[in-house]
């Protein structure tokens, strides 16, 4: 039997405050939930290691965007940020989409303003806006093209060569991208928080304690880190370069949640977390990726709740860009 629930909750603390009986196992639990409502667990790299292990795929913004594209499920129960979640609404408006705690949000989605955005693009009218997926509904429906970190660079590349661009919001990204393709770009200032976090002196030093170790770095790290970086790439990519690689120990720059997943394909090898400028911390975690645990996940497939809701105008004009993406992806065999 479902309790009362009392909907003030998700505003106080973003999710369902729902006390759940120590007689409950909270894993069997989903599991069963899942199976009766024909609901699916997508979990982005950074969540926590137990919500990776039981959720039905793990994957980067891309993979999850298209798994997401293509499910049968009748609930998507996304384990990621509120953008993630959004995204998955955008492209299937007649399924019910959840976010487990409506507070997981994303530093560089919130450092592009839609307002603001839309007078800094209207002051470029011959260029073509590719936005990357961490925006808002509303930042998306002012581009003309979604990137990940996995195919971005590969979208600026299908482009014709004259094609003048804008990109948002990553700065670090972009400018990564402008100096491997050397396309005209205009480029929004935003950053990742997790991402500017990590201390070049502080890695220097762990490689100095590891010499064999190789670094390897997401490109929404800051350019003196790319430049000492034996191997840069998406999420998915770090994670496919030391499947592959012969090496075995590495110094990873980018959230320490993909570390679970590297462990488990290559258990013989050694992965280090990048250390951020803050001494006192050994890792850079993303807060808003770890705001989300299996109690919130066991509530909101219970409650069908916190539940994403967005303009259905908006919708249709986001969808757009997001369908661009997917189509040049499956051309370009990504």
């Amino acid at each position: 039997m479902k309790k009362f629930v009392n909907t003030m909750d998700l505003k106080k603390f973003g999710y369902l405050n729902m006390d759940i009986s120590n007689d409950i196992n909270v894993k069997e639990e989903i599991v069963k939930l899942k199976n009766q409502k024909n609901a699916v667990i997508l979990a982005h790299y950074y969540q926590k290691g137990e919500i990776q292990d039981l959720a039905d795929f793990v994957g980067d913004s891309l993979a999850l965007s298209q798994k997401a594209a293509k499910t049968k499920a009748d609930i998507i129960i996304f384990s990621g940020v509120h953008f993630m979640a959004e995204t998955a609404k955008i492209i299937n408006p007649e399924k019910k989409v959840v976010l487990p705690d409506l507070k997981a949000g994303c530093s560089l989605a919130d450092s592009c303003k839609p307002e603001e955005f839309k007078r800094f693009i209207s002051q470029y009218p011959e260029h073509i806006v590719i936005s990357y997926i961490n925006t808002t509904a509303e930042i998306k429906a002012l581009s003309d093209i979604i990137c990940t970190s996995s195919n971005a660079m590969k979208i600026v590349n299908y482009l014709p060569k004259d094609k003048k661009i804008i990109f948002a919001p990553d700065r670090n990204l972009g400018n990564y991208i402008r100096s491997q393709t050397g396309k005209d770009m205009i480029i929004w200032n935003g950053a990742c928080h997790v991402h500017e976090e990590f201390s070049l002196e502080r890695i220097l030093e762990l490689k100095e304690n590891h010499p064999d170790a190789k670094i390897i770095a997401h490109p929404e790290c800051e350019k003196p880190i790319l430049l000492v970086a034996d191997h840069i790439g998406s999420t998915s990519s770090l994670l496919n370069f030391t499947k592959t690689d012969k090496g075995k120990k590495y110094i990873v720059v980018t959230e320490s949640g993909i570390l679970h997943q590297m462990k488990k394909f290559s258990p013989d090898k050694l992965f280090l977390a990048a250390p951020p400028k803050d001494s006192t911390c050994a890792c850079s975690d993303c807060n808003f990726m770890k705001l989300n645990t299996l109690e919130k996940i066991y509530n909101a497939l219970l409650y069908e709740m916190p539940e994403i809701i967005i303009d259905e105008d908006i919708r249709k004009k986001a969808e757009k860009p997001i369908r661009k993406m997917l189509e040049i992806s499956e051309k370009l065999g990504l």
